[in-house]
């Protein structure tokens, strides 16, 4: 009976079929990510340092975790990444593509795929460009304020107490408006012409155009960054790793750096795995409520 409620029943075709087909990438994933996700979860009751039996402590590693000082600094530093992973792209990028998208530009593909660059490179070439750029000797961005005369504006900015985590989340910014500019840019092109037709008729400026159709229509893509840019910001990794390694004095410290730390420097590898299940869990929480923000509102239009 059940069978008939599926559109495109044939005789002969059984139900499970179709699960035949998605069971070779349910086993890979199931090995590589599910499988590894519950072992990390089951070490983190356990004091192991990798090599001997590991010992079980129960939440222990939990409780130590709550009073560790480094990783509270860690994790705070992670809500500031935030800022410049999630809400700094998000502007830009709709500021970009109120301009991209609103006004005929010559080479607007060349635009694109410019802007777009940055995303797709990876973190290890990114976290060494930039860093060159901010070498306090022979940097670009030292040079460049030396010649214009601002020369007390220079900095050994990755080194500097105050600036480094600036410096590093500038370079998150930059890494992450190319891809919600295409997201937005995406979205705009399925807003209907007529919309933007009758408000230039009402008087409306391109900043209420943007405010009233343009934001309005982009919800679901705003919370697709939304969710993506900050999974990002609280994961980063690579480009701590390449540029500062935490340093100075930790003011750039992030949690997955000091999982890092813990896992394959200090050799607890129990503690780490309690860094990692509570990241995951905050992560997961965090992107719940903005799905179900998303969903509220698209709900009470």
């Amino acid at each position: 009976m059940m069978r008939r409620y599926f559109k495109g029943y044939e005789p002969g075709y059984h139900f499970w079929t179709a699960y035949l087909f998605i069971l070779p990438a349910l086993a890979i994933y199931g090995v590589f990510v599910f499988w590894p996700i519950l072992q990390t979860v089951r070490y983190s009751l356990f004091e192991w340092n990798g090599l001997d039996t590991p010992q079980f402590v129960g939440f222990s590693n939990y409780v130590d975790l709550y009073h560790d000082e480094i990783f509270r600094v860690a994790f705070q530093n992670n809500l500031t990444f935030i800022l410049f992973y999630t809400a700094f792209p998000i502007i830009i990028a709709l500021f970009l593509t109120a301009i991209l998208t609103r006004r005929k530009i010559f080479g607007l593909t060349f635009f694109r795929a410019g802007l777009f660059l940055p995303y797709v490179m990876s973190m290890v070439v990114v976290g060494v460009v930039w860093r060159w750029i901010y070498n306090p000797i022979f940097g670009p961005l030292n040079e460049f304020l030396e010649m214009v005369g601002l020369e007390s504006w220079k900095r050994a900015w990755l080194g500097d107490f105050d600036l480094a985590l600036p410096a590093v989340g500038v370079i998150g910014t930059w890494v992450q408006y190319g891809f919600c500019l295409v997201l937005f840019i995406a979205g705009v092109q399925r807003i209907e012409e007529e919309l933007y037709d009758a408000a230039k008729i009402d008087g409306a400026n391109e900043f209420r155009q943007l405010w009233h159709i343009t934001l309005p229509a982009l919800r679901s893509e705003i919370a697709v960054a939304m969710v993506t840019t900050l999974i990002s910001a609280l994961r980063v990794f690579d480009l701590v790793y390449v540029t500062t390694r935490g340093l100075p004095g930790n003011k750039t410290m992030v949690v997955s750096f000091h999982l890092y730390q813990n896992a394959f420097e200090q050799h607890k590898v129990g503690y780490a795995a309690s860094i990692a299940v509570t990241l995951t869990s905050v992560i997961l929480f965090i992107s719940f409520l903005i799905i179900q923000w998303r969903k509220r509102v698209e709900e009470n239009v």
